[in-house]
């Protein structure tokens, strides 16, 4: 069948191709501005002469940041947080979402907890609060100060919940008809069937992880102890003199080759590279629509 294309579509078509390039390019070209930065020499960072080419090509930023010992250890702890954080927090929001996707007659405090998790995704008990209830717990400079504050989030808890209660009934009905018990059900047909749903939390959990600075900054006293983001904002501070002081270079040289704009640029890519390659994977999840065709009539 083809479609009909008034003049008021043809307007329409074109005003939403230029918004969705003008948005793209928003995101694009700051991209493109810190990759020429990073390959771009001293002289012409210093000098804002670099946009979107580098000019005097050179990879000495890539070079210093490679023998900075403080980057990759701030970037080993970012690790770690990911590989605890996410699991943590993905297994509380399935094992939260559950139950509170149950009706009444099954969950009868359900309402209870649906009002608590409203009340503290609204209000929470502040930073003074947070942190001494950190440092009563003995968690300072501890990975599990990064950890187990972001452990529940109860927008990922809605999200979840309401994936849960959009799988047909008939599927549970079936399996306890069966004699599956609710962890069966849970763990052998729930959750196959929400990857959409589950890849969605993982990256908004791994997004909150990754960007996350300020409890670092908050929680850890050692400076050896900041996790990736931290140590980022920490350098975006700082002079470029203290940038050139930090690492032990091998000859006035090389300093000569690379500016603060550099290390910072460099750096600054660097750390995107995860979110670069994680995000197309989970990506095809979004719009996947498992549940469909998963009861016959």
């Amino acid at each position: 069948m083809k479609e009909y294309k008034s003049k008021g579509r043809l307007v329409f078509n074109i005003i939403n191709y230029i918004i969705i390039i003008f948005m793209m390019l928003s995101c694009l070209v700051p991209l493109i501005h810190i990759l020429a930065l990073s390959f771009s020499g001293a002289s012409y960072t210093d000098s804002n002469m670099v946009t979107l080419i580098p000019k005097g090509f050179t990879l000495a930023a890539y070079k210093y940041v490679m023998q900075n010992s403080m980057f990759w250890r701030a970037f080993g702890v970012t690790i770690t947080r990911l590989a605890v954080g996410v699991p943590l927090g993905l297994l509380l929001t399935i094992l939260a979402a559950y139950p509170l996707s149950k009706e009444e007659q099954y969950f009868p405090a359900r309402k209870i907890y649906m009002w608590l998790f409203m009340f503290v995704m609204i209000f929470n008990a502040g930073l003074v609060p947070t942190y001494l209830l950190i440092k009563d717990l003995k968690m300072m400079d501890t990975i599990w100060a990064l950890v187990l504050p972001m452990g529940v989030n109860v927008f990922n808890i809605v999200l979840m919940m309401n994936f849960f209660r959009g799988i047909p009934r008939e599927i549970e009905e079936s399996a306890l008809v069966d004699g599956a018990k609710q962890h069966t059900i849970l763990w052998k047909l729930y959750l196959p069937l929400a990857k959409p749903s589950i890849a969605t939390i993982t990256l908004f959990t791994f997004m909150g992880h990754w960007n996350s600075w300020m409890d670092g900054r908050i929680y850890m006293n050692s400076t050896s102890n900041y996790p990736l983001q931290t140590y980022l904002q920490n350098v975006l501070q700082s002079s470029d003199q203290v940038l050139l002081n930090s690492n032990n270079m091998q000859s006035i040289i090389e300093r000569m080759a690379v500016s603060g704009q550099n290390l910072r640029a460099a750096q600054l890519f660097i750390s995107m590279i995860p979110l670069l390659i994680i995000y197309p994977f989970l990506q095809k999840y979004f719009t996947a629509g498992l549940v469909m065709g998963s009861v016959k009539g």
